[in-house]
């Protein structure tokens, strides 16, 4: 699913990725992958949105390690402890 530029390149609309996970979800998948690479964060951000009320319902995945921030080139390797705390919200 082309849910963040990390797939598609193109810009996403937001209402359509939250109406695509609320049907995953209503057929009955239990399982949701994401990364930080994704965005940074705004993947993880659109599935938490999307699973706000129902959090219990699904496994959900996330990976780091791999960075995109602004200054930095895609999919830079770091592994840091203050790039970790970062992922993790905190």
């Amino acid at each position: 699913m082309g849910m963040s530029h990390g797939y598609t390149g193109a810009a996403t609309d937001e209402a359509e990725s939250l109406r695509t996970i609320d049907r995953a979800l209503g057929l009955g998948v239990t399982y949701i992958d994401t990364a930080e690479i994704y965005g940074p964060y705004t993947n993880e951000e659109l599935v938490g949105r999307a699973l706000k009320g129902r959090r219990d319902q699904v496994v959900v995945a996330t990976k780091f390690g791999l960075i995109s921030h602004p200054g930095v080139g895609p999919g830079t390797p770091d592994s840091s402890p203050d790039q970790r705390a970062a992922g993790a919200g905190g």
